[in-house]
């Protein structure tokens, strides 16, 4: 299966570079180049990719923002120039599946954009532990508190939380458990939905912080 990808960049060059480097993959085709937020957004409700690479600062409407306008329509893959910073983490609040550094070499962009694509979440190894000390610093009980608390998860459903935390994707959740793929996918989706959470990355961030 083909991934459609949409890239989202105020920068000419930063677009033309992606769509370059994913351009040359068997399995990814660019499907859409966006300039600014607002654009990003109408682009993806018309041609509705698989994945959106979304940088953080742009013009007339933010990365932010326009990843929260997504949900649910298409992932969103932030590529950032900063470690860490608050954009990256209301990228994440938003529902962002995942971010990248912009110094990223193509190979792993490829390879993050399939994961994010399988329905996996990612975060760039170099800032993963300096994202969830700041996370969990952060957010304070009464904030992180759910929709549904954890003692609503079933003891399978617990499980998978644990996986996810342990940054494990769908498949290695799958043979981890001894479950079917597709249960897998059930599974996380029932946690994220009685967890009031928009994404396995936050996912990963809730149950690091003590849960």
């Amino acid at each position: 299966m083909t991934i459609k990808v949409l890239v989202a960049d105020d920068h000419a060059a930063v677009r033309a570079g992606i769509a370059l480097i994913l351009g040359g993959v068997p399995d990814i085709e660019v499907i859409g180049e966006a300039g600014d937020g607002e654009q990003a957004v109408a682009m993806a409700k018309q041609l509705r990719p698989d994945v959106v690479l979304m940088d953080v600062r742009m013009p007339r409407l933010d990365g932010i923002s326009a990843t929260r306008e997504l949900a649910g329509i298409s992932d969103v893959l932030i590529l950032t120039t900063f470690d860490v910073d608050e954009y990256v983490f209301g990228a994440l609040r938003a529902g962002a599946a995942g971010f990248l550094l912009k110094n990223t070499d193509a190979e792993s962009l490829v390879e993050a954009v399939r994961l994010v694509a399988r329905g996996d979440g990612l975060i760039s190894p170099a800032v993963t532990r300096k994202l969830i000390a700041a996370f969990a610093g952060e957010v304070t009980p009464s904030r992180r508190e759910p929709a549904a608390g954890p003692d609503s998860l079933t003891p399978r459903e617990r499980e998978v939380l644990a996986c996810i935390g342990r940054g494990m994707s769908n498949a290695e959740i799958a043979r981890e458990l001894d479950m079917a793929e597709a249960t897998t996918k059930t599974h996380v989706s029932r946690v994220l939905n009685k967890l009031g959470l928009k994404s396995r990355v936050q996912a990963a961030i809730y149950y690091s912080g003590g849960t």
